[in-house]
């Protein structure tokens, strides 16, 4: 069977307070991220929330957003445009607490040539 040329994907993650890798681009595609969505699941508290983009072969982490503030029962979008994920590339995301965020991610994965 032949590899699909595209496939769109929904990635969710209960985001941590470790900087923990949250989508890689599998071997042999290109990840294009359309859209982030962290929702602030804490009943009580402004939390905040980093998200990074992660260059495995540079090991070269760089910070989209750091520390931003969500306050709670609320949701932001991390993302203003599309953000292009390498085969092997990560995006990661770490929170100020434990069980206080809720993250959504649309991917599309296209076919590396």
């Amino acid at each position: 069977m032949a590899t699909p040329l595209n496939v769109f994907k929904t990635v969710t993650y209960d985001v941590t307070s470790s900087n923990a890798v949250v989508y890689t681009a599998p071997t042999g595609f290109t990840g294009i991220v359309l859209m982030a969505q962290a929702a602030n699941v804490a009943s009580t508290s402004t939390e905040t929330i980093s998200f990074s983009h992660f260059d495995t072969s540079a090991t070269v982490e760089t910070e989209l957003l750091k520390n931003f503030v969500i306050p709670e029962a609320d949701a932001a979008s991390l993302l203003t445009g599309k953000l292009i994920i390498q085969s092997g590339d990560s995006v990661k995301a770490q929170a100020s607490a434990n069980s206080t965020f809720k993250l959504t991610l649309s991917v599309l994965e296209s076919l590396d040539a």
